[in-house]
């Protein structure tokens, strides 16, 4: 009977380790997980907004855009029956690849079709968003649209994204254009566009942008569709025909 007794005592103190290694195997599956999770989260493509609303979707229609001004970074003829108003990081690799997209829309679209570029940095991901951002103004401040989109498209092609520019580059971009660098430097330097750039961050988030890049397609000033993320081309030009007609 003792001996029985032993024997149940020992195969408790078996089950008993038993258990507390299945439990902290368990501990140990469940933090890999998130921990996985969470890396995984860092590495997905946090800019790219939601699926796109169709053209004619109700929420496409309510949505109330800031009337596009004269004095704002357009690209085409201001008239245009369609504008494109982006709103755009600098940093943001769905961005650059966008930037492109949206050239060869321009080039496409035969002068029918005005862009807006609207500034939306995200701190959060991109710490020198923000700079590049007041660094466009300042490229804008002495040379008007022309200056700023140069500026822009060379900014584009020079980042590697996910805060790769190194801000050295900024001055050489304004060189390259052709725009008086000590002007430049000392605009930067102050952040003279600050407020400008943080008034578009404003309104953005008031109009729904929470990821870049994310654009309003405006017909006769009206939103008739939204541009969600890096859509390709192809997805972009069915828009803006539909638009168009």
């Amino acid at each position: 009977m003792e001996n029985e007794e032993k024997i149940e005592h020992i195969h408790h103190i078996k089950k008993s380790t038993i258990n507390q290694s299945q439990i902290a195997g368990a501990i140990i599956v469940a933090g890999l997980i998130i921990a996985g999770a969470i890396l995984l989260k860092g590495q997905q493509p946090t800019q790219q907004v939601p699926a796109a609303v169709n053209n004619g979707n109700p929420t496409a229609q309510n949505v109330q855009v800031r009337a596009v001004k004269a004095d704002e970074h357009i690209a085409g003829n201001l008239n245009a029956k369609v504008v494109i108003v982006e709103y755009s990081d600098t940093e943001c690799p769905f961005c650059k690849m966008f930037h492109n997209t949206m050239n060869q829309v321009m080039t496409q679209s035969s002068g029918k079709v005005a862009w807006v570029y609207r500034h939306y940095p995200i701190a959060q991901l991109h710490s020198k968003a923000f700079n590049e951002s007041v660094a466009m103004e300042c490229a804008w401040e002495q040379g008007g649209n022309d200056s700023f989109w140069k500026f822009t498209n060379e900014l584009f092609v020079r980042t590697g994204s996910n805060n790769t520019l190194d801000p050295l580059e900024l001055p050489k971009i304004a060189t390259s254009i052709g725009i008086n660098v000590d002007t430049f430097n000392t605009c930067l330097s102050t952040q003279k566009y600050a407020d400008k750039v943080r008034a578009d961050m404003a309104d953005g988030t008031k109009e729904g942008v929470n990821g870049t890049p994310h654009s309003f397609i405006l017909k006769n000033g009206k939103v008739v569709d939204v541009i969600a993320g890096a859509e390709p081309i192809e997805s972009v030009m069915q828009k803006v025909n539909a638009a168009l007609k």
